[in-house]
């Protein structure tokens, strides 16, 4: 099972009162962005190689899996 990394506006908070530098930030802030895109990559894929049984239990149809894994990654 993989974990998406998730920044929230009170780390952001905290970094900026730590005197945290603005590249540090913008990478911490980049970090995050990439992992959800790699994120959604990889559940994507996986959901395209789904069973049929697999797809009723989670409640999708083939079509529906089909049109959600084929969809690019940037896109949420």
């Amino acid at each position: 099972m993989t974990q998406t990394l998730t920044i929230s506006h009170e780390t952001v908070a905290i970094l900026d009162q730590r005197n945290t530098s603005a590249v540090a930030v913008f990478a911490v802030k980049f970090a995050v962005y990439v992992t959800k895109l790699a994120s959604r990559r990889r559940t994507r894929k996986a959901l395209a190689r789904l069973e049929p049984w697999q797809l009723k239990d989670v409640g999708l149809t083939s079509e529906q899996a089909h049109d959600e894994s084929i969809r690019v990654f940037w896109k949420a």
